[in-house]
């Protein structure tokens, strides 16, 4: 092949140096995503690859709503419409978890130009310590059950006039708000070592729930409740202190503070007690 025809006819993004250098001469850029599919919980996955046309500020949910647009592969192949979950698209309602180039993280809150700066190929996967459902979807049903399992809110009906609540102090509101920033997302679930699709450990968004409404003047009135939950098989004792749940936490909640608080006990060994 005569290497200056090439030269001439390359307008890849890459054969400018730079995504900027080709914006500036008018080439249309494009990202590669490659997809983990799985069409059903019993079917083997398979990865399929897909060309999207930048635009500026796009993010991975934008790219996935292209390729629902045009589901063709970079092969030229039809194929069905990938399957994902995301409600907010602003970092708030924790659906959109996924595998972004093997990290977990919101896909809404993923731009491509942090995620992929020399628009290298990005990979999306489901997250591996939740059944799936299809594709990139998941089913979370863990996560909730076990924030039943500590009775996760504040007990007050609510269906009639209760006066004005207990007054809270700004030292006890500066503890507990970062803890209510939770969003369930679960990335931290995804990253824990000791969290997995075959054990009952709660993990740490549970525990910090746990403590979040202990240390409220009115759900500490099912503290003791909470307490023995996570004082059962799966509960904090089962912690192994990894800190991956800190590293990669989209709300920067102190997640390691509630599994050593002194309002989550653990249980001691029955040799400790004599």
């Amino acid at each position: 092949m005569n290497p200056g025809t090439t030269a001439a006819t390359d307008t890849s993004a890459a054969s400018f140096g730079s995504p900027s250098a080709a914006a500036a001469v008018g080439v249309e850029r494009t990202v590669t995503v490659r997809i983990k599919r799985q069409p059903t919980p019993d079917t083997a996955p398979f990865w399929e690859e897909f060309a999207v046309p930048l635009r500026p500020n796009m993010n991975v949910i934008s790219l996935l709503q292209y390729i629902a647009a045009h589901p063709t592969t970079t092969e030229g192949k039809a194929t069905s419409t990938p399957v994902w979950d995301s409600a907010c698209l602003e970092e708030v309602c924790g659906a959109c978890t996924m595998l972004i180039n093997g990290k977990t993280r919101q896909a809404c809150s993923a731009l491509v130009e942090k995620v992929s700066p020399d628009l290298s190929p990005i990979t999306l996967e489901p997250m591996t310590k939740f059944p799936v459902i299809r594709d990139l979807f998941v089913d979370r049903s863990r996560l909730f059950n076990d924030l039943k399992r500590v009775k996760a809110w504040v007990p007050v009906d609510g269906t009639y006039d209760l006066g004005p609540g207990p007054a809270v102090s700004q030292k006890l509101q500066e503890t507990r708000y970062p803890l209510s920033r939770c969003i369930s997302c679960g990335c931290c679930l995804e990253a824990c070592p000791q969290y997995t699709p075959t054990n009952k450990f709660v993990g740490a968004a549970v525990i910090s729930q746990a403590r979040l409404f202990n240390e409220d003047p009115i759900g500490s009135a099912l503290k003791d409740e909470r307490l023995e939950a996570l004082m059962d098989e799966g509960g904090v004792q089962d912690c192994g202190k990894a800190g991956n749940c800190v590293e990669v936490c989209p709300k920067q909640i102190p997640l390691l503070e509630s599994e050593s608080a002194k309002s989550i006990p653990r249980k001691e060994h029955p040799a400790k007690s004599r």
